[in-house]
C-alpha cells in the first residue's frame, strides 16, 4: 500500500507547480486540492477530532521540561542555557520553562500529558528528512510518498478524489490552516486536507482553458485532474464557509500570536459543524543553534518566546473549547522532528538531537508525565541526543485505535507490524472507543556497568512478545539481541560489544502492552 506509481508523482507535481496559468488560489493563497481520507466505519459515527501543532525546527525538551533528578548533571554540560532551578515552575518530577506558565496550568486541571522521549530508532538529524518520517510514518529507512492519516482515511475512501464530496461526505476530510496542505494527510493519488487560511473568506478557483487542451493526452489528463480538484476545491470551500458563519468562538484570541490565529479558525470551524476529523497547524522557528537564551538571561531569548506563543495559543484554545462544550470532542497533539541535542554550544543554543517530549491536551488525556525521566550520561559527548523510550510511530497507532476506534490490524497495515500500544487516554463520558491498558514496568538489571566487553541484562516478563534492542549515543540501532515470544519468567541476555567503540549506549525493552524502559550503559 505504500508504492507510488508514476502517473501519480506526475499528477502530484502538476497540483504542486501549478504552472499552466490557471489562478490554483484559495483565499488569495495557492491550494493543492483536497484528497481522499479513509475511515473506518466506526469512525464515520465518530465526531472526534484530532488537531495537529507542528513544533517546526526542533524543539528542546531539555529546555521545555527539564528532569529533576538531572538537572545537576545538565547545568554541567548547559551552563550557558540552562534555567535557574528557582525560576523553573515545578511539578514533583520536571520543571516547566518559566514560559509555560499558562499551559501549566492546564496540567494541573488534569488535561495535559507529557510522552517522554518520543522519537525513532537511527535519527536522522536532517529536517527535511525527519519531518517526512514524521508526517509520513516511515522508518529511518524507509520513503513513503503517502502520510500516515492519508494512508488511515484511504481505507474506507480509496477511490478519492472521485466522486468527492458526495451526499455522505460533504464535508473535508482534513483541513490545514496555511497555504500548504500537510503531508500527513497525503493519498495515494491526492491530499485528504485542504489549505485554507481565513475560513470566512473562501474564495472560488477559477476553471480557465477549453476542451481543446485535452488534444494533448499526457497534459489533458493533468488538466482534467486539475480542473476537477478545482470544482472539489470549490465545493468544500462553500461547506467550509457556511460552517465559518454557523461557528462561534467564546474568548479572545490573541491579535499578534499567528499560532493563536490559526487555532482561533480550527474552534470556529468545528463550533459551526463542520464534520472534518483533522487539522493541522503549525508553529515554526525551532531551530534554535543560536540565541536559544539570551546571554546571562536564560529565561529569555528565542526559544522563551516560541513556548510563550504556544502556551499563549494552546490556553485560549482549550479555553474556547471548554467555552463551547466541544472539549470532550477534541484532541490536541503536538510533534517536532527531533530534540536537541544534551550538550549547548557556544553560541547559547543547541544543535539537532533525537528524541523529545510530545505533548498532549484534551479533557480525555492520561494527565501528567508518562514514562521515565531522560537519563543523562555522567560523561557527554557532543553527538550525545535523548534517547528515544517511545517511537513515535506508536503515538499515532495508539491514536487512532482509542480516539478514532481503528483496529489494532489496521494500525500494524497502515505503520509496521512491530506496532506496540501507549496508554495516552483515560475513559471519559464520549470516548466510547477508549481502551485502557496499564503501563507496568520491566524489573530489569544490567552488569557490569560500565563494561567493557560484555553486558548482561536480565529482566522479567510476562509470557509476551519481546524486544530488546541496543542504541547508541546518536540514537543508531546497533543490536536486536532479543525480538520472540518469551515465557513468564526472569531471562538473561548478553550484549556483546567487542567491536563496537567506547561510548554511552542505550538498551530500549518493550512488551506487547507497551511497557519500556531505557537505560544508561557505558562502554570504556
Amino acid at each position: 500500500m505504500h508504492h507510488f506509481n508514476t502517473t501519480t508523482m506526475k499528477r502530484r507535481n502538476f497540483l504542486r507547480i501549478g504552472s499552466l496559468g490557471l489562478p490554483v488560489m484559495l483565499n488569495g493563497i495557492p491550494v493543492a486540492a483536497m484528497c481522499q481520507n479513509s475511515w473506518s466505519e466506526l469512525l464515520s459515527n465518530n465526531d472526534k477530532v484530532l488537531v495537529l501543532i507542528q513544533l517546526s525546527g526542533g524543539n528542546d525538551g531539555l529546555n521545555t521540561f527539564l528532569p529533576m533528578s538531572q538537572y545537576d548533571k545538565l547545568a554541567k554540560v548547559r551552563s550557558n542555557i540552562i534555567i535557574p532551578k528557582n525560576q523553573l515552575i515545578k511539578t514533583p518530577t520536571h520543571g516547566f520553562h518559566p514560559s509555560l506558565a499558562l499551559i501549566k496550568s492546564i496540567y494541573d486541571n488534569g488535561k495535559m500529558g507529557i510522552l517522554q522521549s518520543v522519537g525513532y530508532p537511527n535519527q536522522n538529524r536532517s529536517h527535511f528528512r525527519s519531518t517526512d518520517i514524521w508526517t509520513t510514518g516511515s522508518s529511518a529507512e524507509e520513503v513513503i510518498t503517502t502520510g500516515w492519516l492519508g494512508r488511515y482515511f484511504e481505507l474506507e475512501h480509496p477511490t478519492y478524489p472521485e466522486d468527492y464530496p458526495n451526499n455522505q461526505d460533504t464535508d473535508p476530510f482534513a483541513v490545514t490552516l496555511g497555504s500548504l496542505v500537510s503531508n500527513t494527510c497525503q493519498g495515494t493519488v491526492a491530499n485528504f486536507s485542504l489549505a485554507v487560511k481565513n475560513p470566512n473568506r473562501p474564495s472560488e478557483l477559477t476553471e480557465s482553458g477549453g476542451e481543446n487542451l485535452y488534444s494533448n493526452l499526457t497534459y489533458g489528463q493533468h488538466l482534467k485532474f486539475l480542473k476537477t480538484n478545482i470544482a472539489q476545491t470549490n465545493a468544500y470551500g462553500e461547506v467550509i464557509g457556511k460552517a465559518a458563519e454557523k461557528g462561534n468562538n467564546l474568548v479572545n484570541y490573541t491579535d499578534e500570536n499567528r499560532l493563536s490565529q490559526q487555532l482561533k479558525n480550527v474552534a470556529l470551524m468545528i463550533s459551526g459543524g463542520l464534520a472534518t476529523k483533522v487539522y493541522a497547524v503549525n508553529l515554526g522557528g525551532f531551530d534554535t543553534h543560536a540565541a536559544q537564551v539570551l546571554d546571562g538571561e536564560p529565561t529569555q531569548g528565542e526559544h522563551a518566546e516560541l513556548l510563550t506563543t504556544l502556551s499563549q495559543a494552546t490556553t485560549e484554545f482549550m479555553d474556547d473549547l471548554r467555552q463551547l462544550g466541544l472539549e470532550e470532542r477534541v484532541l490536541t497533539m503536538t510533534f517536532s522532528e527531533f530534540g536537541r541535542r544534551i550538550q549547548s554550544n557556544d553560541s547559547f543554543g543547541t544543535d539537532h538531537g533525537s528524541a523529545a517530549p510530545l505533548m498532549l491536551f484534551g479533557s480525555c488525556v492520561r494527565q501528567g508525565f508518562i514514562g521515565d525521566e531522560p537519563e543523562i550520561p555522567n560523561v557527554v559527548d557532543i553527538q550525545d541526543g535523548v534517547a528515544m523510550q517511545y517511537d513515535f510511530r506508536d503515538v499515532y497507532g495508539s491514536v487512532l485505535m482509542d480516539w478514532f476506534g481503528a483496529k489494532k490490524q489496521e494500525v500494524k497495515d497502515i505503520l509496521f507490524e512491530d506496532f506496540r500500544y501507549v496508554s495516552l487516554l483515560n475513559d471519559c463520558s464520549t470516548t466510547g472507543t477508549t481502551s485502557i491498558f496499564a503501563d507496568e514496568p520491566f524489573q530489569v538489571d544490567h552488569f557490569p556497568n560500565p563494561f567493557t566487553r560484555q553486558l548482561q541484562i536480565e529482566f522479567e516478563s510476562k509470557e509476551e512478545w519481546i524486544t530488546l534492542s541496543i542504541f547508541d549515543e546518536v540514537g543508531k540501532q546497533v543490536s536486536v539481541l532479543v525480538n520472540e515470544r518469551k515465557q513468564a519468567g526472569r531471562h538473561r541476555v548478553t550484549f556483546n560489544a567487542q567491536r563496537l567503540p567506547a561510548g554511552n549506549y542505550y538498551y530500549h525493552l518493550l512488551g506487547e502492552n507497551g511497557r519500556r524502559i531505557t537505560k544508561l550503559v557505558v562502554k570504556i
